[in-house]
């Protein structure tokens, strides 16, 4: 039986997501900012048949030192973990700092899924990390001295920037560590909750879109292929949209600056700049 750690397990694609898993017979360790949300979702999941072994986790993980408590939990009650879903994510309105002094959007979307797998790396040897990703990449823009947005702040622009950083994760984690398959995906344009925090453009677009997005069960299929499927298995460093590879944008290829992302990442929680390649 695997054992799957998901982000953003909540709501959303990431709910579904754990639902299925759960469903297929995969033991599912849930996490969620929200302790009733956690619940709700760990009995849901439970439900989709007898014996389903689900457990749930309350961290909120735009705070660096909240993400080493979770991973600090996950690593004394399991003795080993197959799939680290990173799917927690959101887009915000305004610019605000969390008070470890760090970008909301940016603690969350990428430093949060970078810190969280350098912290159960061990654990997941030989496993699968999975990555929320979208196509909002291809609008991102990355420079490695504004990380922050101190510059300029636009909430779609910091969002599709964070979406651009978790390919490059994904890309450069797969070269590091040739021992775990790393990949991300594009999960479509989902009616969720998701984007409830910005009151701007894409509230707009949602709800005039609403009918053509896709329902949350089926933006999660490529997390879940991407999870147990046995041909994702054999991918590593991918960028995935319907269970197909597919090519993200020039930048999102660019391993140079994969590694300088990676090495100022890892200077902002703490970890070694130049881990080992």
């Amino acid at each position: 039986m695997s054992l799957v750690v998901i982000t953003g397990a909540t709501r959303g694609i990431g709910r579904a997501a754990a639902v299925e898993m759960a469903r297929q017979g995969a033991e599912v360790a849930l996490v969620g900012r929200d302790p009733d949300r956690v619940e709700a979702s760990v009995e849901e999941a439970r439900a989709t048949q007898g014996g389903a072994r689900v457990h749930g986790h309350v961290a909120n993980l735009t705070l660096m030192a909240n993400v080493r408590e979770l991973a600090q939990e996950l690593l004394e009650r399991y003795d080993h973990i197959d799939v680290l879903a990173n799917n927690a994510g959101a887009l915000f309105a305004s610019r605000k700092v969390t008070a470890e002094g760090f970008e909301q959007t940016f603690a969350l979307n990428h430093l949060a899924p970078f810190l969280l797998t350098d912290l159960l790396r061990e654990r997941l040897r030989d496993g699968r990390v999975v990555t929320t990703a979208s196509d909002a990449h291809r609008s991102g823009h990355l420079d490695l001295d504004d990380l922050q947005s101190e510059r300029s702040y636009g909430s779609m622009r910091a969002y599709g920037t964070t979406k651009l950083c978790n390919i490059l994760f994904t890309r450069e984690l797969a070269r590091r560590a040739p021992e775990l398959h790393a990949n991300c995906f594009h999960p479509g344009v989902v009616r969720t909750g998701f984007g409830k925090n910005d009151n701007g453009i894409w509230k707009v677009l949602t709800t005039i879109g609403s009918p053509m997005m896709r329902s949350s069960k089926r933006g999660a299929r490529s997390l879940v292929w991407l999870a147990l499927s046995d041909e994702a298995g054999q991918l590593d460093g991918e960028y995935i949209e319907d269970e197909k590879v597919v090519s993200p944008s020039r930048r999102a290829r660019d391993g140079d600056l994969a590694r300088g992302l990676w090495n100022r990442s890892a200077e902002l929680v703490g970890l070694p700049a130049e881990a080992p390649a």
